[in-house]
């Protein structure tokens, strides 16, 4: 018994994939905790407040049955408002959300066309679903159109889905949601964006990168909130005629408990801060330029342009020594290896947050830079 699940455990741990949960330690070039709004005390007052009002910790029920609270209902309209979009619908995780949308909007017939280094999630709701999948080239556009036109040019009927994220997680770079939008309306296509990492922290008030697109019928936004956030769950938001399918239709929301009504009150506590205080993404912006000069300067890395600073070394063991490492001298930077990212570009993924100072940001990169020279093949 269990015999196979321990040497599949085997096998993983000679390629160098075996993963292990470790405590958080160290200076944060880890999380995605990018506005410091997990631990802020603007967020522990509005927990404080949202109880002592009588907000439950727990729902009860999915929200079809008894689990709907006023509290959803209250985050959606605000974050639709908010984004600019008809409608919003609160998941319980990002994960989900992606899960729900891709399993559940595109159609028999349809076809979903995403860029080869969409999230997880996505291939999971992909999966799921009936219509046909393409995969285009990472962030280029005519790549997108070409899938199209071959299946249109193979008797393709339906309606084509362009899946992409507006910041990608991994490589901290951004998707050309300009000329992706005009590739779905040349072709009675939707545009799904996750904006996991962008939300908060990129476009006015935080919106993300899509926002100069919002309201648009061929338009999807997922808006992660457990990120710069600071707490958890998922936005989706569009037209309102999908918003009301996915509550028909989708059985991630259907038949799921609904997420805790102290938990959206806080997300729409978050959303407020976003609106209000650009201070944070101001702050944020102005460290994020000064990792890349250091990281420029000592350790020689093209910037990203974003706060996502991916340090490719190839072999897996390598990225798994240079991160303990780097724990070691009391920096938490985690090593990514594949299936996350392709195959030999395993790396470090280096985080930039307002939990760190720029003498902390400059400290981390003269480790890094002296561990690289150490443990240089």
């Amino acid at each position: 018994m269990h015999k196979s699940h321990e040497r599949a455990l085997q096998a993983l741990a000679r390629r160098g994939r075996h993963r292990a949960l470790q405590p958080r330690a160290g200076a944060d070039f880890a999380s995605n905790d990018y506005l410091a709004l997990a631990s802020a005390p603007e967020l522990i007052d509005a927990a404080r407040a949202a109880l002592e009002r009588g907000v439950s910790v727990g729902a009860g029920g999915s929200r079809l049955l008894h689990g709907n609270d006023r509290e959803h209902e209250a985050l959606e309209t605000e974050a639709a408002a908010f984004f600019q979009a008809e409608s919003a619908l609160f998941f319980g995780s990002g994960f989900m959300a992606n899960v729900a949308l891709f399993s559940t909007l595109p159609q028999r017939g349809d076809l979903i066309v995403h860029d080869a280094l969409i999230h997880a999630s996505v291939h999971d709701g992909m999966r799921a679903s009936k219509a046909e999948r393409a995969e285009a080239h990472h962030n280029d556009a005519a790549s997108f159109e070409d899938a199209i036109k071959d299946w249109r040019a193979a008797g393709g009927t339906g309606t084509p889905w362009i899946a992409v994220e507006s910041l990608y997680s991994m490589d901290g770079d951004c998707a050309p949601l300009g000329d992706l939008i005009e590739i779905a309306e040349r072709h009675g296509g939707v545009l799904i964006v996750d904006e996991a990492h962008a939300t908060g922290v990129l476009g006015p008030d935080g919106r993300g990168l899509s926002a100069g697109l919002e309201g648009r019928a061929d338009l999807i936004t997922l808006h992660t909130c457990g990120k710069a956030l600071g707490v958890m769950g998922a936005l989706v938001l569009g037209p309102n005629v999908l918003c009301d399918y996915l509550i028909n239709r989708c059985r991630p929301f259907i038949y799921a408990t609904a997420p805790s009504p102290l938990i959206t009150a806080l997300v729409r506590a978050s959303l407020m801060i976003c609106r209000f205080d650009n201070g944070r993404r101001e702050r944020l912006q102005k460290l994020v330029a000064f990792a890349a000069e250091q990281l420029a300067a000592q350790c020689g890395f093209a910037p990203s342009g974003s706060q996502i600073q991916p340090v490719i070394v190839g072999a897996n063991e390598r990225a798994i020594g240079l991160a303990s490492a780097m724990q070691a001298r009391g920096f938490d930077i985690r090593a990514i290896r594949p299936p996350t990212v392709p195959e030999g570009t395993a790396r470090l993924r280096v985080s930039v947050t307002l939990n760190v100072t720029e003498e902390r940001v400059e400290a981390m990169a003269a480790a890094l830079a002296e561990e690289q020279a150490r443990l240089a093949p």
